[in-house]
């Protein structure tokens, strides 16, 4: 089964539509037609499960050390699951990612403040 074409995700209170643009076995990209926002689902098999999904922002930004010069530079947010082949079930694996973004994203994203102010 593969993600419906396209996906929507909001960042900062505006929606971003982002068709899909490649994909591949066990993977699946979409982005904006400017290429500022991609979000990208991946999975990876061996001993155990791995399943990434990752958001990246891409933008260019003025050089602080070269007058008159932009620099492309992107910001990525990806959240990975790292699972044994048995032990667990997608209901059990669904709890630990819903308490994870619930823990980051209370009312005043309090902890990911803290986390991306570095502490620990």
């Amino acid at each position: 089964m593969a993600y419906a074409d396209p996906q929507s995700v909001t960042v900062s209170g505006t929606a971003k539509s982002l068709p899909r643009t490649g994909s591949g076995t066990s993977s699946g990209v979409f982005n904006t037609p400017e290429g500022d926002l991609v979000l990208s689902v991946s999975h990876q098999t061996g001993k155990r499960y791995r399943r990434t999904v990752r958001l990246t922002s891409n933008k260019v930004v003025p050089d602080a050390l070269q007058p008159n010069v932009n620099t492309p530079v992107s910001a990525s947010v990806f959240i990975v699951a790292d699972v044994p082949k048995i032990g667990f079930t997608i209901a059990e694996q669904t709890a630990l990612v819903a308490a994870l973004t619930k823990y980051l994203s209370d009312t005043t994203n309090a902890n990911t403040v803290r986390l991306l102010g570095g502490e620990s």
